[in-house]
């Protein structure tokens, strides 16, 4: 079955996008050192992003930069300026919010490919068709619509217009992330690239005669956290995903690690295809809910698709991630001549440790480690410095890039 499905993932940095597209994405999206909404992300220069999207369209994948702030008039002269810049790089679109934005671009870059943020709240058709007659080209849908509305959106806009969506990673309490809890809490915009997620915090009643006295808001000597949504997982839902007429399936994660990215990608990469291979006889694999739960997250949401989230889609206890591995390492190289592979760590490995290997295919290497070695070949018990170079036998090659991973000891 052929199908133009675009799998769509976050690239904080450059060895994130790399790492995007070497696991499976077909296009990744980026922010630039101002003027996305992940102000606190690693984010790229201009010698980055023309990087990035040389290692992309080398191999035949698109890459997007997110310019998806609500700009204050102080802003405009220097995006402005930024936009003139980076004119002549070949970005294959523009993730937008601003209607300001748009004309900007509309004017430093003529012919420039927009799409438009999830932050613009876009929900009914008419508006839709409102964006469109901008010409934008692409709409990422508000997470707070199902199915069926999509369903209906599609019914009523132009054929030219493409729909994207976000099929996995956190969720915003507020609506589709227009908040203003960051900004009358502790001063930073979230609608400027600033949130500091005061939604994941835990808060308890206080009546105003009574300072000091703090209510739990549920009977729960903790507090509850009563902002703080589950994380939207979809793998699980890919026929209705590729059914829906949604172009692009989006992951969420420009602040995750590059284990994260290269984790969710990979799963959802395989999936997609899986079904696509053969629709009729597609049966889902737990293997790849499996995987996900490998990587950083909370316990998980199909969001809004199916209905509106009930308190089974809240976590009221606590805001941690569940993390059950660790990122312990990239390979780097292979020795050929002594058999060892060159790793740079990430996390503390040690000998005894039991390591998974995996690269964008399915499955994964196990092994334990019995002896290790310094980047001089000379035997080490443990790797506890950042990025230290160490080097392992695994008895067999990978390629440069396959990733390393240490299950958590449980506590």
């Amino acid at each position: 079955m052929k199908s133009n499905i675009e799998l769509l993932a976050p690239a904080g940095d450059l060895d994130k996008l790399k790492t995007a597209i070497d696991f499976g994405a077909d296009a990744v999206y980026f922010g630039a050192e101002m003027f996305s909404l992940r102000a606190s992300s690693g984010n790229m220069s201009i010698s980055d992003i023309t990087e990035g999207l040389k290692y992309a369209h080398n191999l035949g994948k698109k890459g997007y930069m997110a310019l998806n702030i609500y700009p204050h008039n102080e802003d405009i002269t220097p995006l402005r300026k930024y936009l003139n810049e980076i004119k002549d790089i070949p970005i294959d679109a523009f993730i937008v919010s601003d209607p300001g934005v748009v004309y900007l671009l509309k004017e430093i870059i003529p012919g420039a490919e927009i799409h438009l943020s999830t932050q613009a709240n876009m929900t009914n058709y008419e508006t839709a068709k409102f964006w469109g007659s901008l010409g934008v080209k692409r709409l990422v849908l508000a997470r707070e619509l199902t199915f069926e509305e999509i369903k209906s959106m599609l019914e009523n806009i132009p054929g030219s217009i493409e729909l994207e969506a976000f099929v996995h990673g956190s969720m915003c309490i507020s609506y589709s992330g227009r908040c203003l809890l960051s900004n009358f809490m502790i001063e930073r915009d979230a609608n400027r690239g600033q949130c500091a997620h005061p939604c994941r915090w835990n808060y308890s009643l206080v009546e105003e005669k009574r300072p000091g006295e703090y209510y739990p808001i549920e009977e729960d000597a903790r507090g509850t956290y009563i902002m703080n949504s589950r994380d939207l997982c979809m793998i699980e839902h890919i026929p209705e995903l590729i059914n829906s007429g949604i172009k692009s399936f989006k992951i969420e994660g420009r602040m995750k690690s590059m284990y994260y990215v290269a984790t969710v990608v990979r799963a959802y990469r395989i999936a997609i295809d899986t079904y696509l291979d053969d629709p009729d006889n597609f049966e889902f694999n737990d293997y790849w809910s499996k995987e996900l739960e490998k990587a950083s997250h909370r316990e998980f949401t199909t969001g809004f698709y199916f209905h509106k989230p009930d308190n089974k889609d809240q976590n009221y206890l606590t805001s941690s991630y569940t993390r059950t591995f660790d990122f312990a390492g990239v390979i780097k190289g292979y020795e050929k001549e002594t058999g060892l592979t060159v790793i740079e760590q990430r996390n503390k490995v040690s000998i005894g440790d039991k390591v998974e290997v995996f690269g964008p295919n399915p499955g994964h290497f196990e092994y334990v480690i019995s002896e290790m070695f310094n980047e001089d070949g000379e035997p080490i018990e443990s790797a506890p410095h950042a990025k230290q170079i160490i080097k392992i036998n695994f008895n067999r090659e990978f390629n440069p890039g396959y990733i390393l991973r240490r299950e958590k000891e449980v506590e």
